[in-house]
């Protein structure tokens, strides 16, 4: 874990980037879902025991995650909310925008282009694809600005062109293979996998498989015990 006296962005004072253990980045991950939820409800501050009941992560855990990267909160007061947001995207190296590339039209895939909860963060669904020929031009999305469904004829160029950085698969299990291939094929490091597929990809390239049954067993396991 980076000391209290390096940056916040996660760099040494050398310059040097130390990475973030798989469990600490896992844990500020949900600690940033938490406060951008906490701000779409208006409040302002909020405490390591509030953070705690919505992320059931231990309160001591929490504080010390938080104190390893400075000082932010304050005794009886809690953490300003808007701040602590900031300073996890610096963190988690996520400031900015990042281009997404969304992979299925069909039911979940509209749901994800219609869905606000990457925009959240800074990612921005910028081309979706799909290899029906009666969806290509169908316009998705809510808004004044909807998009336009690609041919996946299309896709190198756009990769290139939009500097995309994700691809989220919500297509058939049978198809996500073959896009995750040619994802990789294009420089895309990426994948955020809505199939229940295993996929196989270079130690590179970085596969997050949501799957309901998963959080709903996990969620079993927790209530059994």
């Amino acid at each position: 874990m980076t000391s209290i006296k390096e940056p916040l962005d996660g760099s040494r004072l050398d310059g040097s980037v130390e990475r973030l253990s798989l469990g600490v980045a896992a844990r500020l991950s949900r600690y940033l879902q938490v406060l951008t939820q906490a701000k779409k409800m208006g409040k302002d501050t909020i405490s390591s025991q509030e953070l705690a009941e919505y992320t059931h992560v231990n309160s001591t855990q929490i504080r010390r995650d938080l104190s390893g990267f400075g000082k932010f909160g304050k005794r009886g007061v809690g953490y300003n909310v808007d701040s602590l947001i900031g300073q996890i995207r610096k963190i988690l190296r996520t400031s900015g925008q990042h281009n997404i590339a969304l992979f299925g039209a069909g039911y979940l895939g509209k749901a994800i282009a219609s869905s606000d909860i990457f925009a959240e963060h800074g990612f921005r669904v910028v081309a979706i694809f799909d290899t029906d020929v009666a969806k290509v031009g169908e316009p998705i999305g809510d808004g004044s600005a909807p998009l336009a469904v690609r041919s996946y004829d299309d896709l190198a160029r756009v990769v290139e062109d939009e500097e995309i950085v994700v691809g989220v698969l919500a297509v058939p299990e049978r198809a996500a293979q073959g896009v995750a291939d040619d994802l990789v094929e294009y420089g895309v490091k990426i994948i955020f996998n809505y199939s229940e597929a295993l996929l196989q990809v270079p130690p590179d390239v970085t596969v997050h498989t949501s799957s309901p049954a998963a959080d709903l067993l996990y969620a079993l396991y927790f209530y059994l015990t």
